[in-house]
Formats: structure tokens, C-alpha cells, sequence
């Protein structure tokens, strides 16, 4: 059985810290916040490539970019978005390199749910596997902007920002991807927020 998500991300964090201490104040601060954000960061990499050891090594990667130009992160931006489309940019190169298409949601990735008693919930894990399933049938654009959007919520624009797409090509991907999910899954999604109201948030 390959590592936890947990277990993979402090093996991940160690080499960065150790990495970061060598490098400048700059990249020593960006070091650190990496450390934090890294189960986003591979959350998002299992979501494009489906594989945890592909995914560690792309998000290694964006790591060891984003160490490398940390003087070009601007204060006041946001960290995530500034990563993932590194991360994002990292994958669509690694892709082309190899002549590959399609991607798939790793099921076994998706995090448990866990009872105030501290055991497994039979029903929340079958909703969670199914919703998982869901989400892996969806198409590889349609599935970024869900996470990007609904579980990193992120704004419209920096999801728009980071797929290099228009803002309204983000909202008919999201709505087309909730409801293709509500139906495969057979759940009601929230009513989607304008976006006017999404970025006046962030």
C-alpha cells in the first residue's frame, strides 16, 4: 500500500523546508507557506493526473519552480492561485511531452469522513465514493474548474487567471460540471453564486 496523504505530504515538506533554508529570506517564506498549502497542491495534482506517485513528483516539481522564482511572487496576490497555476502549467508541459491524454480522480485519494466518535461513517463514505466516482466521469476541463472553484474556492477570475480561459467559459464549465455531477450522483447542488458576488468576496 503506497504512503498516506498525510505521510506524503511531510516527506514532501522536509525536502522543501531543507531546500528553502539554503535559498534566500524570499524563497525561505515561500518555503514555508508551501509547507502549508501542500495537501491543496496535491489534492489538485491527484485531480489532474490521477496517480499519487505522478502527482508527488509534479508537485516536487511546482515546489521546486515556484523556490526557483519566489522573487516573482507578488505580496497581496494570492498564494493558492499563484500555485496552482504553476502546478497546472507544470502538468499541461509533462503532458505534451508525452503524448498523453485523459485523467482520472485516484478514488482511494479521496479523504475520509470522520464521526465525532472517531470511526468511519458507513453512509458518509458511500456518498463520498460516489460523488468521487462522479466527479472522475467528468471531463478534464469541466473537473479543474469544480475544484478549482468549489473546493479550493477560488474566485471566478483567479480560476479563469490560472486556465488561462474567460471568466464565462468558467461558469458554463462549472454549471455544465454541477449539473452533470448532480445527475450522475444524485444529489442537489447549492445554487451557484454570480460573479459579481464570487469576486467581490475575494
Amino acid at each position: 500500500m503506497g504512503q498516506t496523504i498525510e505521510a506524503a505530504t511531510y516527506s514532501l515538506g522536509r525536502g522543501i523546508l531543507r531546500e528553502a533554508l539554503e535559498m534566500s529570506n524570499t524563497a525561505e517564506e515561500v518555503g514555508a507557506r508551501l509547507i502549508a498549502f501542500l495537501p491543496n497542491l496535491r489534492r489538485f495534482a491527484i485531480s489532474l493526473c490521477g496517480s499519487r506517485d505522478l502527482a508527488d513528483d509534479l508537485v516536487q516539481a511546482a515546489c521546486e519552480r515556484a523556490l526557483a522564482n519566489a522573487g516573482r511572487f507578488e505580496p497581496g496576490t494570492r498564494f493558492d492561485a499563484w500555485m496552482f497555476r504553476i502546478l497546472r502549467n507544470l502538468w499541461i508541459d509533462q503532458v505534451r511531452r508525452q503524448k498523453t491524454a485523459g485523467v482520472r480522480v485516484d478514488i482511494v485519494e479521496q479523504p475520509d469522513i470522520v464521526g465525532a466518535s472517531g470511526e468511519r461513517d458507513a453512509e458518509a463514505r458511500l456518498i463520498l465514493k460516489t460523488v468521487a466516482e462522479a466527479i472522475a466521469q467528468l471531463p478534464d476541463e469541466h473537473r479543474e474548474v469544480l475544484l478549482l472553484v468549489c473546493v479550493e474556492e477560488l474566485s471566478y477570475r483567479e480560476a479563469a487567471d490560472i486556465l488561462g480561459i474567460p471568466i464565462g467559459t468558467v461558469m458554463s464549465r462549472l454549471a455544465r460540471a454541477r449539473k452533470n455531477l448532480a445527475e450522475a450522483a444524485g444529489i442537489t447542488m447549492p445554487a451557484a453564486r454570480s460573479v459579481a458576488v464570487k469576486d467581490a468576496e475575494e
